[in-house]
């Protein structure tokens, strides 16, 4: 009889164990980011979300590709690193299930250059790197198209490449980069249109260096990606919540009092 009542306290207790690390585990929020400023701008409210008693774990990427990929098959629970136009783009390429759960901040895109002080002191045939991405090429072109550098077809929208441009009285020739790459490749051309989210780490300022710099009423806002149906976790709403916060807001006005990072709430 002694026997048996332990052994039913022993399996009670195993049993609280597992529900109590079952708990735990479900608590976790594994979010996927850029470093700059993603993975900041996270940090920065981790301990808030735990006070919530939800545990966020940053997992930082590089590229543009895998922290979608890792959303989608359920990896991690979302990213921030991309804006909304990106996301639909790929939505549609890959037949993916990506939904924005809240819009955050834009970073302006930016042409850069090592050789020239202005657009109008780049060279006749001069070479311009671009992102190779849909979206971020479609951004860029436009950049330039609004600046009177080329000139695109009105039916290209969001997502132009070289092919829709219709009139380049320069000459200028683009080499479409690896967004993450533009950076590391900026002096070996003539300029470059760099993402905020790799410019910044490079020490670039689209203020301060940009030849021409994406105006306020920019599309491309950042959003807390997750896959459809995740965007109403209790989770996620806290984690949206608290990157909507003042204090996220005052973060980017301290770090970035130059406009590198706009927030958007």
């Amino acid at each position: 009889m002694k026997k048996i009542s332990v052994f039913a306290v022993s399996l009670a207790a195993i049993a609280l164990a597992v529900t109590g690390c079952s708990k735990k585990e479900n608590d976790v929020l594994k979010v996927g980011a850029t470093p700059e400023p993603h993975a900041a701008i996270l940090s920065l409210i981790a301990d808030d979300l735990a006070r919530e008693g939800v545990t966020l774990k940053v997992v930082e990427f590089t590229d543009y590709v895998t922290p979608n990929e890792a959303v989608e098959s359920g990896e991690i629970d979302a990213n921030y690193f991309q804006h909304k136009p990106y996301m639909e783009s790929f939505n549609s390429e890959r037949g993916y299930h990506l939904v924005s759960a809240a819009g955050i901040h834009v970073e302006p895109i930016a042409l850069y250059s090592r050789k020239a002080k202005s657009a109008a002191e780049l060279k006749d045939g001069a070479t311009i790197a671009i992102p190779n991405d849909p979206t971020n090429e479609g951004r860029a072109l436009l950049l330039l198209a609004a600046n009177g550098l080329i000139t695109l077809d009105e039916s290209a929208g969001l997502t132009a490449v070289p092919a829709n441009i219709t009139a380049n009285p320069r000459g200028f020739k683009f080499r479409e980069i690896e967004a993450a790459s533009l950076p590391r490749v900026l002096a070996d051309v003539d300029a470059a249109v760099i993402n905020g989210n790799y410019a910044l780490p490079a020490g670039l300022n689209a203020k301060k260096d940009g030849l021409l710099v994406e105006g306020a009423e920019s599309p491309y806002v950042n959003v807390l990606c997750v896959k459809e149906g995740r965007e109403t976790d209790a989770k996620i709403q806290k984690l949206s919540k608290a990157l909507q916060s003042q204090k996220v807001k005052d973060y980017i006005n301290s770090k970035y009092p130059n406009g590198d990072v706009v927030a958007v709430f």
